[in-house]
């Protein structure tokens, strides 16, 4: 038996020593504050067992000392251990308190003691106080430690919570070798091995803790690794949508390190997902962010605890998050092929409408035309001069709607390339909006324009005249007068609003109010002239000169259009 103890005294040593340089590589390699304590607690563990090595005899001072430097380094290992702890969850502070100055005072009785006796001496009693003292020490702060890491434990993935459980019955494990090496004596071989065996034990469950290996980590993550397979798989089909990528992962992410709450940003970080836990928790740490290149972004707010424990299972994500990176942009493609489809389809439709359109509105002027061209061709000298000016009558108005028509084309055609040019400079808005009501307008003594004489507003005069232009026609057009023209400035805007007192536009008609080609059927019913296009082209001037075209209700009935355009900053008339 004695023989056996020996083995597992050499064995122990070793691997309390390899513990301690597990604990130490760890935190050269992370730097952050549980490593630090780790590497404190396990690397005072390992120092004890080298200095054990070194022969203790009573009459040499420095070898006494020695001892008592040994029995130091056991009072600070279960501290240290328990301040471990605390980097994830704070103590209270009464608690912390006492727990330090209990820790400094059993130092300072360690180096006060009078004397330390050898194996096999009886203990003179203040030995004996110090030891009840010293177990006591032990006993609390490893209970405190394995019963704090066992329950946050419960909470976490599978990895975490093994390693935090292995830490807590390593904990228990040595502190009941503690009680076994005081209670024996130098001839209890029994007690002796016992004390060897759980030492054992509770080191494998320390490296268990600390440094699992790749094959038991694997093996304590078969649950999420089937779930993470599923999930795998159910990115290789098809999505429609971004938020239905996002909806198939998170849940599994966010179970791999036990995260109260996932969110998913693609590439251009815009939130797509996100998932939380059902259990309401406050211990949650800020969240963690595992950005992948050209990729997605996850924002996980886990436990304080997963980032030590769960360092693989964080890496983990970063693998998860490029697959799915690889199927939101897949999703991304699509709904860009989907809009290009629509845009196509659109633009055809556009296309077929603008054709049947304009030879439409383009055949009738001409056919009357040609009608009276003709007819002064071959009837000329037959008709007296009251006939004659009705047919050049008729010949100036279908020739000015089709220019009208014409016109319209080609600012459609400007719009379609971009190619219309806002150069702003000051214009005296009143004078202006007279000219343009001069000129559209069927009754100009209908027309209230309420602008002040000394208004000067900083527009593009071509696209102010063809905007209010088009308004005030349309007024007269779909709408009856009296028709208001009125304007304002302030500091960064100018405002132009255009009231009728008509019927106003049909509320099922105001979302395709500014759509080309778009007209009512209350309109057509009525057969009043127009192409659907004069407000589509507003609007786009509008927005070439960095403003809006924006409609209106107008109280008590009637339709309002208001233009919006931006003004200087600074210096801009008022």
């Amino acid at each position: 038996m004695h023989g056996a103890i020996h083995v597992f005294r050499i064995v122990n040593i070793t691997a309390y020593i390899g513990l301690a340089v597990v604990a130490v590589v760890a935190f050269r390699r992370r730097r952050d504050q549980a490593a630090m304590w780790a590497a404190a607690a396990f690397g005072s563990l390992g120092l004890l067992e080298i200095l054990a090595l070194i022969p203790n005899h009573p009459g040499n001072l420095a070898e006494r000392t020695l001892g008592r430097f040994d029995i130091a380094l056991l009072v600070l290992f279960p501290f240290l251990l328990f301040r471990f702890t605390t980097v994830f969850r704070h103590a209270r502070r009464e608690l912390d308190n006492t727990l330090f100055a209990l820790t400094a005072l059993l130092l300072v009785w360690t180096f006060a003691l009078p004397r330390i006796p050898q194996s096999g001496q009886s203990w003179p009693a203040p030995f004996a106080a110090f030891v009840a003292v010293f177990l006591v020490h032990w006993t609390v702060l490893a209970l405190l430690t394995a019963t704090r890491l066992w329950r946050a434990g419960r909470e976490q993935p599978s990895v975490a919570r093994r390693r935090m459980n292995m830490l807590a019955f390593a904990s228990a494990a040595i502190t009941v070798a503690i009680f076994l090496v005081a209670n024996t004596s130098s001839s209890d071989s029994g007690l002796a091995l016992a004390a060897s065996l759980v030492a054992s034990a509770a080191v494998i469950a320390f490296y268990l803790g600390l440094a699992p290996p790749q094959v038991v980590r694997v093996w304590w993550r078969f649950p999420e690794q089937q779930r993470l397979q599923q999930a795998l798989g159910s990115l290789l089909t098809f999505a429609e949508s971004q938020e239905e990528v996002a909806g198939r992962v998170l849940r599994t992410a966010a179970e791999i390190v036990g995260a109260r709450t996932l969110a998913i940003r693609n590439a251009k970080g815009t939130l797509v997902g996100t998932w939380s836990s059902p259990v309401i928790d406050s211990d949650v740490s800020e969240p963690v962010q595992i950005a992948v290149p050209e990729g997605p972004t996850l924002e996980v707010w886990t436990s304080p605890y997963a980032p030590y424990f769960g360092e693989d299972e964080l890496a983990l994500l970063q693998t998860l998050g490029a697959l799915t990176g690889v199927a939101l942009d897949r999703v991304r493609l699509f709904e860009a092929e989907h809009e290009a489809r629509l845009a196509l389809e659109r633009a055809n439709e556009v296309q077929a409408s603008f054709i049947a359109l304009a030879a439409h509105e383009l055949r009738t002027p001409m056919t009357t035309i040609h009608g009276f061209v003709t007819t002064l061709h071959h009837l000329a000298d037959r008709l007296d001069d009251a006939q004659t000016e009705q047919v050049k009558g008729a010949l100036l108005q279908q020739t000015q709607r089709m220019a009208s028509l014409i016109e319209q084309l080609l600012d459609l055609s400007r719009v379609d390339a971009e190619a219309i040019a806002i150069e702003p400079k000051p214009l005296p808005v009143r004078s202006k909006v007279d000219e343009i009501v001069a000129a559209a307008a069927l009754r100009p003594e209908a027309v209230e324009v309420d602008v002040p004489d000394d208004l000067v507003a900083t527009v593009d005069r071509n696209a102010f005249e063809r905007i209010v232009s088009n308004l005030v026609t349309n007024a007269f057009r779909y709408g009856e007068p009296p028709v208001v023209v009125k304007a304002e400035q302030t500091d960064r805007h100018f405002r132009l609003t255009v009231r009728d007192n008509g019927p106003g536009v049909p509320s099922e008609f105001v979302p395709d109010l500014f759509e080309r080609f778009s007209r009512s059927e209350s309109s057509r019913a009525a057969e009043v002239t127009g192409t659907g296009l004069g407000l589509a082209i507003a609007r786009s001037y509008a927005r070439a000169h960095g403003g809006d075209l924006l409609y209106e209700t107008a109280a008590p009935h009637g339709a309002s259009f208001q233009l919006v355009l931006p003004q200087p900053r600074t210096g801009a008339p008022k």
